[in-house]
Order: C-alpha cells, then structure tokens, then sequence
C-alpha cells in the first residue's frame, strides 16, 4: 500500500476488527456452531464469575486454582484456535469428524488437557485406591500416573502456547526443555550432568517450580482481572473519555491529532496492556486525523504505533509482566509502579517531540475549534466513567491486594455500566457490593476510608447519565475479556517450563558470566580508544557495563519478533539479572531495562506487530510504518540505558532517592531525548543540515549518560547546531518580514 493513496475514510467496526485479527493471532479465532457458542459462552462466563469471586472472596490451594484456571484455557482455546492456521480452519464446516465445527482430535486434546490440568489437586492428598501418595512422597520421584499427565500437560500447554501465538516462543521453550536433558552434549561452561527424565517431569509439573510456578500464579490470581477490568471499562465508556480529553488537551495545538493519539494512547495504556488493542481502539479515530492534517501516513500509523507500545510501561495498570516482576523481585506491586513513572514519561515526551517538531517542519496546524469536544459536554456525560479507575486505584495504592483492588474496579465498572436508579431490578448488583464492602469492614478487611469509597462509588454510579449496558453487551464484553486472557494464560503456563529449566540447570548464571566476560574482552580491546595517557573518559569497567547493556538489549531485540512481552520478559531475566548484578547494577533497574526493550520489540522492524496493525488503518506501507515507529520510539529505547547509569530516576532504587541528584538526571535525560528527537525529524528551530543530525544525534545519545564529563561533552558537540540553528531562525524570520513588507 502507498502513503499517497488518500483515503481518509474512517473504518467501520468490522473492519477494525478484522485488522485487530490480523496482526494479533489472540484475536483471530474459529467459528463454531451456535449451540456450541452458547456452550462455550457459558463456559468463558463461568470462568470469568470463578475468578472475579475468588478475588473477592477467597483463593482456593494454589494447585487446585491454577489447575481450574488451565482447565479453562485447555476448553476455550482448543475450541476457538484451530491445529493450523489455514484459510478453511476459520470456516464453518471445514471436513472430517467434528461436534459444533470442533474437530474430534481438538475434543480429546481438551479432555486430556482438562484431566492433566485438574489430576494435580485431586492426587494431592494421596487416592489409596490407586495406590497413590501424598504428593509430598511424590516429590521427584513421580509414579506412572504423575508422569503420564505431566508429560501430557507439557506437550499441552506448548501446543496451546503455539495455537494462540505461533511458533517462535514454543521453539525456543523446546530448546530449553533440549538443554536439560541433554546436558553432557552441550560444550564449554554450558555442560552440565543433565536432568533425568522422571525428575525433569515432576519439576515440570508439580508446584513452585515448572508449569504451577510464579508465572502461572501471577496471571490467573491478578492479570486476569486487570485484562477484564480493561476490556469492560472500555466498553461502558472509560476509552472514549480518555480520547475526548486527550483531543481537548492537544487537539488544538500544533500537529493536534497527532498529539491526541500520543496523549490518548497515554491515557488508555492505563487500562490496557496489549499493544495491538491500544493501536485498533485509538488509532481508528487518531490516524485518519493525522492524514486529513497532512501527515504522511507511514508517519500517521508510526506516531500509533510508538505511543501504543507504551501501554505496557505506563502506569499504574502497567502489562502481565509488571506483576511477575513484582512477584520475583518480592516487592509491592505499587514498588514497580513508582519507579516506571519517570521512564514511561521519557518514552511519551520522546514521542511527543518528534510529532511537535515534524509538525513545525510541514507547518501543520491543529484542529479548528469547531472540531474539538466540549470540555463541559465530555464531562457532563462521562464523569461516571472514571468511578471504577479511581477505586481500583485507591485500593491499590492503600496496601491491599492487587487482586481485590481488580474485584472492586471491575465491581464498579459493571455498576457504572449496567445499573441505574429507574431500572430496579439492575439494583441489585450495587446493593450486593455495598453490602460486600460493609461486611469486609465488619470483619476488619476494609478499613473505613475504604468502605466509605466503595459504598459512595455505588451509590454515585447508578446516576451515570450514559445509556446503560444492555445485560447481552455485558456478557459480550466479558466473553471478549477471556478470550483476550487466553494467549497471555497460555504463554504464562509454557513460558514457566523455562523458569523451571533455568532452576534446575543454572543456565541463567552461565549465560549471564558469558555475557558479562565477553564485555569485559572486548572493553579491554576498545579501551585504548577512550584514554590518553593516565588520562582515561571511560574505564575498563564502565566500558563493560555499557557493552553487557548493549548485548543484552541486542538480545531483547532479537528474541522478542513474535514472543509476547511477558515471556521475553521472564526467560531475558533470568540472563540479564545475573549478568548485571555482577556489575553493581539493581535489580529493579535490571528487570525494568530487559522489560522496556522487550516492548521495544513490538515496533522493531521486520516483526512489529502494533506498527502493521497501524499500517493497516492508515493504508501506508507496512514495513516504513514500522521504521517511523521505530525511530518515533527512540525515548522508550534510550530510556533504560538512562535509569541504569542513574538508577535514582527509579526513585525506589536501592541506592536511595535524592531530589537534587534526581532533577539533574532527568532534565539530561529529557535534553538528550529532544536532541535525538531532532536529528530523527531533521529540524528544531529550522531545519537542519545532514551534518547537524549527526552531531544532533551523538550529543543526545551522550546525554543521556547523566553524569557532569558526558553532559560537557554533549553540548560541546551540539553548541555549533545551537548556534547554526538560531543564525536559520533568524534570518528566517527576516525573510519572511521582507516578504510580508513586499506584499504589504
């Protein structure tokens, strides 16, 4: 497609959709015949209904709540994803043997996988008549049972691993799954004595490690809920709000919808964590906006593209991966997102001066003010809308459960969406939650400020002015949640074998030592490049540090075309974190640079999926939207390298916060991103020569070292482009007023 084919025609909701399952695989699912449906309905409800109650409620043994939760993704996944993804595969009647357009193969598969999934807590406490201990007694040392099942459940979870998104991530789980048990044939430091078969499947398979590990943990008692809360808060009103403030707040300005799909895409990663979600929801209204201004549409489906990547570092609802790295680093979830403030706003203000600057550059302007939303009208009609987001902030920030502060958001969510004083019957949700509430704070699980909060929240959300959610809407809205959970379920449940790998082969710490002596090898050779003398701008070890960065963030890069954030996330950690810890680096800093370049490989060219989503709407060339989303997200690239040298710009860093030597760190950090932003655009006061791009670039990169020798070196190299710059704009100015007094 070319960016000169005009077509500013906004697409209707089909074709959203259908761009939505083109470039996310979770999206794109079979038909199935309509008493199927309804069964599978019924089944995705029930799902949904189990875990909103046990949020709220109480949470069954672990074995036995993520065995429910597989048994789950084993049915709906199985049902909705075909075994490949052919043409005839998304047709009803595609042959063979099939019940409701379900093929017999996929029915066993799902039974086998259910049977696996739920074996785990039924053989807990021992079956006598089977002849099977307690699962203590069984603890490395599985009996025939314990080994069927698990072997079963491995290859299971795989398959459902590759049904929802492709082959890459289980292909790389299968060269782990390779290294364990055939540890005496791999060479050097990687040899290991290797890992028995029946000791390989019990690690696999039985808690704390393996499958049933923190992964697992992690998504089916908290990212599942907050996944729900996104999509139904979208649906009763939350998104369209964000985007109508997003245009009141930027729309008028230069390069204003270009600025809205930035700001708004801010506002929605708030509630979404998926890339290629935040792109087809804000991008429907934003990129054929930016067209009608002027802006290329390779540009237009970019600026998308680059903002909506951000959804997965923006606080405070950041992706799944946000939560396990809670999990692993053993720290409040409210400790992550603290310190992802300051590196999610570098990434937007990266974002948001290359959209300012290549407005100035085509002298585009902003919305005329009969185009732009009523502050008042926006308000008056969705201010009910932000009652869920508030509470489930609150109760985040107050020290309670991430899962409870999801029960009670997703609680206000359906009241704001769903219930309304002249209805009566839809009463009766509000009156179930206050009374929920009222009895938390009886039994001293809510203190009052709490209570107080929830109990106003229902009462104030009956009186949402917005027409309400029929009861069919809202069961397609959580039905359309489930379905959204069933790829990060089942990456999480595949991405855990790796976890169990590196536990019990040591792997991580191999690779890590690898990855840290090959730095220092080459530091050495390149340091004589960086001294004079006794004199020395790098050393040795500071040259290693930002060589194991590279590498790593290499690798991020690499890995991460096609593997969801999460898994990159989890299996790049495991290399990263001991790697960098030898090097002095916190923890924090480290999980936090190996989860931003992951992102990062969302709008990496070849594979960069929320770029070709973007590409689709603004009928642009795939492959140039997703450089110009690329270099748009220079911010989000710099940004971890940033907080590393200056783990202060975390503010809850081990090494401790300090206001001074924080302001000193950012303010670096943002000019060397303006200044990136600028050779990228190729203008800022004017525009600028090739040359003064170079030096523009290499100054901003320097910068963003924020220590006093590189800030010197920085504008020492970008002085002559400021001065360059200032002599264009003025003498631009002075032609243009010769030009207005000839006319004149």
């Amino acid at each position: 497609m070319s960016d000169s084919k005009s077509d500013d025609l906004e697409l209707s909701a089909e074709e959203l959709k259908a761009i939505e399952e083109k470039y996310d695989e979770a999206a794109a699912t079979r038909p199935v015949a309509d008493w199927m449906h309804k069964v599978l309905r019924l089944v995705a409800l029930v799902f949904a209904i189990y875990h909103y109650l046990t949020a709220g409620f109480a949470l069954p043994a672990e074995h036995w709540h993520m065995g429910w939760h597989l048994a789950g993704l084993f049915i709906l996944t199985y049902a909705f994803f075909p075994l490949f993804r052919t043409k005839t595969a998304f047709q009803m009647n595609g042959g063979g043997l099939r019940i409701g357009n379900i093929p017999l193969y996929d029915l066993v598969a799902m039974l086998l996988g259910v049977s696996s999934a739920l074996y785990l807590g039924m053989a807990w406490h021992g079956l006598p008549l089977f002849g099977i201990e307690e699962q203590t007694f069984r603890m490395g040392n599985p009996n025939t049972y314990d080994l069927f099942f698990g072997a079963v459940l491995i290859v299971l979870v795989l398959d459902i691993a590759r049904r929802t998104l492709g082959w890459v991530l289980p292909l790389i789980i299968c060269i782990f799954m390779s290294y364990a048990l055939l540890g005496p044939f791999f060479p050097g430091i990687l040899q290991h004595p290797g890992v028995k078969f029946n000791t390989f499947v019990s690690s696999m398979y039985f808690p704390q490690e393996g499958i049933f590990g923190v992964t697992l943990w992690v998504v089916s008692t908290i990212v599942f809920h907050f996944v729900l809360f996104g999509v139904i808060a979208q649906r009763t009103g939350l998104g369209a709000l964000f985007i109508d403030n997003a245009t009141i707040l930027a729309g008028k300005y230069t390069g204003g919808p270009a600025k809205v799909s930035v700001v708004s895409s801010a506002f929605f990663g708030t509630i979404s964590g998926s890339s290629v979600a935040n792109t087809v929801s804000t991008g429907a209204l934003t990129i054929p906006n930016m067209k009608r201004l002027g802006y290329p549409g390779r540009f237009a489906g970019g600026v998308e593209a680059a903002a909506s990547a951000g959804g997965q570092i923006t606080p405070p609802i950041m992706g799944a991966a946000a939560f396990i790295m809670a999990e692993f680093l053993e720290v409040p979830y409210t400790t992550i997102v603290i310190a992802a403030i300051f590196p999610a706003l570098l990434h937007y203000v990266g974002v948001f001066t290359v959209v300012h600057l290549m407005a100035r550059r085509l002298n585009l302007q902003g919305l005329a003010d009969d185009l732009l939303p009523k502050f008042k009208a926006v308000w008056k009609d969705g201010w009910a809308n932000v009652i869920p987001l508030i509470a489930l902030l609150v109760v985040l920030f107050s020290g309670y459960t991430p899962y409870m502060s999801a029960f009670c958001g997703i609680s206000l969510a359906v009241i704001v969406g769903a219930s309304r004083r002249d209805v009566p019957l839809t009463l009766a949700f509000p009156a179930a939650f206050i009374a929920f509430a009222v009895w938390k704070y009886l039994n001293e699980g809510f203190d009052l400020p709490i209570t107080a909060l929830l109990v106003a929240g229902s009462i104030i959300g009956v009186f949402n002015p917005q027409k309400r959610m029929e009861m069919p809407q809202m069961l397609n809205a959580i039905e359309t949640g489930v379905k959204y959970a069933l790829a990060v379920g089942a990456a999480s449940a595949a991405v855990g074998i790796v976890v169990g790998v590196i536990n019990t082969t040591g792997i991580g710490f191999r690779i890590g030592f690898m990855v840290t002596t090959g730095a220092a090898t080459m530091a050495e050779n390149v340091y004589w490049l960086f001294s004079y003398g006794a004199f020395e701008l790098f050393s040795v070890q500071d040259l290693q540090l930002f060589l194991s960065l590279i590498l790593i963030a290499v690798a991020c890069i690499l890995m991460g075309a096609g593997i969801p954030t999460t898994a990159l996330y989890i299996m790049l950690v495991s290399v990263a974190q001991p790697a960098l810890a030898q090097l002095g680096v916190p923890p924090i800093a480290s999980h936090l640079f190996v989860l931003y370049y992951g992102v990062v490989a969302e709008i990496t060219p070849p594979v960069c999926t929320s770029a070709y989503a973007a590409a689709a709407i603004a009928n642009s060339n795939p492959f140039k939207t997703g450089i110009s989303a690329f270099t748009l997200g220079l911010g989000k690239v710099v940004a971890p390298m940033a907080f590393v040298y200056a783990p202060v710009l975390l503010f809850v860093s081990s090494t401790g916060f300090d206001f001074l030597q924080f302001s000193y760190a950012a303010t670096s950090c943002i000019l060397g991103v303006v200044a990136l932003s600028a050779s990228v655009v190729g203008y800022f006061l004017a525009p600028m020569a090739w040359y003064e791009r170079v030096l523009a670039a290499l100054a901003g990169l320097v910068a963003i070292a924020p220590t006093w020798q590189s800030d010197l070196i920085a504008l020492a190299i970008v002085a002559p482009v400021i001065l360059i710059q200032l002599i264009a704009k003025k003498n631009r100015l002075a032609q243009t007023s010769d030009t207005a007094r000839q006319e004149a």
